[in-house]
């Protein structure tokens, strides 16, 4: 695939997107010129797992977003990323609080059943972290340079987990451990964990480290368990995480209903990052037991960018855990949904060369995205690709996904 095919077509996609508000005529106040834009299906059942990320879904249901857009959503709380995954794919799930690379495996048939999926918007920006147990950093394992050193003189098997196979989790730990000369597939036995079980398997031995989200990090430190080895932020500054997913056939069954949906979440997502005093609203309102089920004071030092590693360095981090920053987060970039697709095909998950850039199309609804954010009166960009710059200095911009896929010296 060349990089004048993807441009064009990336180009073609954003073109239509603008003619789908045009046609609407949701640019000019949010009400639809053909047909009703009443929500095809009012009650919308929306799964979440316990992580301080699913807030602006909690949000959106607790502040009333959704009554604004004509919805209601029911919220339903998860017990692992598997059950969300076989939920949304049997329709018992409307839509979810979901991992960007779950969706993507299912999209590919890799892990589970394949169905075709769809990334209705962005959740968060940054905001997870890999912990590394006490025990290990006790013997000098305290961040990535270290960890291989240690594997390399105190040799034994080494046990990391993450959230899911295809997740976030699992490729931001895949990641950064190679950056570092660590083989995840060969060098160490990675397992699978649901978010709210980490700390404790962490407790009785099960792991050496972890990568999920918050606000189980900073409750590793706080229970004395473990210490934040490295932020995922520092591993790509304003990465992609969760997304608000759902299956293809779903969105195009109910457009108005998706709409809605991605309207009132905007909402909240606009509302949470609008201040400090928002933002403690949050952190007391999704640490309740029906949502996280923690105590306050550990989701609300990092959504605040505060935060301290467990060996008694602290610091402010800018790159936070962000819900909006101006619409930015929220858009459903084609190249982050081909980021994921190239780091499935780099550790073997996918054994053929996908199209990337056809597959990210159909995945992420940039039409049904740009609509609803002129509806919630968000901006959106100009392009469809944005260009990063990784943990290990490589730069990735969604134009030749193939040979960056292909790049990497530790592979499966």
């Amino acid at each position: 695939m060349t990089t004048d095919r993807t441009t064009k077509l990336s180009r073609r996609t954003l073109l239509k997107a603008g003619a789908a508000v045009s046609l609407t005529g949701l640019a000019s106040g949010g009400v639809f010129a053909v047909g009703s834009d009443k929500p095809e299906k009012e009650e919308i059942k929306v799964g979440f797992i316990p992580l301080t990320d699913c807030a602006s879904v909690v949000m959106a249901s607790v502040l009333g977003f959704d009554k604004k857009y004509g919805i209601k959503i029911v919220l339903s709380k998860e017990s692992s990323w598997a059950s969300v995954r076989d939920k949304l794919v049997n329709g018992e799930l409307d839509a979810a609080h979901v991992l960007y690379g779950l969706l993507y495996g299912v999209q590919m048939g890799v892990g589970g059943a394949k169905k075709d999926m769809a990334v209705l918007m962005n959740l968060n920006h940054n905001g997870q972290a890999i912990t590394l147990s006490k025990k290990v950093a006790d013997k000098g394992g305290v961040d990535g340079a270290s960890l291989a050193k240690l594997m390399q003189t105190d040799k034994r098997e080494y046990s990391f987990a993450q959230t899911f196979p295809t997740g976030t989790h699992a490729m931001w730990l895949y990641y950064w451990l190679a950056s570092y000369g660590i083989n995840p597939l060969k060098d160490a036995k990675v397992i699978t964990v649901p978010p709210p079980q980490m700390v404790a398997n962490m407790r009785v031995g099960n792991m050496d480290g972890f990568c999920v989200g918050e606000p189980w990090n900073h409750r590793a430190i706080v229970d004395g368990v473990g210490i934040t080895a490295a932020t995922t932020q520092d591993i790509w500054k304003d990465h992609p995480e969760k997304t608000l997913g759902t299956t293809l056939e779903w969105a195009k069954k109910y457009p108005n209903s998706a709409r809605a949906l991605i309207a009132a979440v905007l909402e909240a997502s606009k509302w949470i990052d609008a201040g400090l005093v928002n933002k403690t609203k949050m952190a007391a309102t999704i640490a309740d037991k029906s949502y996280v089920n923690t105590s306050v004071d550990v989701i609300n030092q990092r959504i605040l960018g505060r935060y301290q590693n467990g060996m008694g360095k602290t610091w402010d981090d800018p790159n936070y855990m962000k819900f909006y920053n101006d619409g930015s987060v929220n858009y459903p970039y084609l190249s982050d949904g081909m980021w994921f697709m190239t780091q499935h095909k780099r550790w073997g998950l996918l054994k053929a060369e996908p199209d990337y850039l056809a597959t990210a199309t159909k995945v992420n609804q940039i039409g049904l995205y740009t609509e609803a954010a002129a509806m919630a009166r968000v901006s959106v960009p100009t392009s469809p690709l944005r260009t990063v710059k990784m943990l290990d200095g490589t730069v990735w911009d969604g134009k030749n996904p193939k040979a960056y896929a292909d790049s990497f010296k530790i592979k499966a």
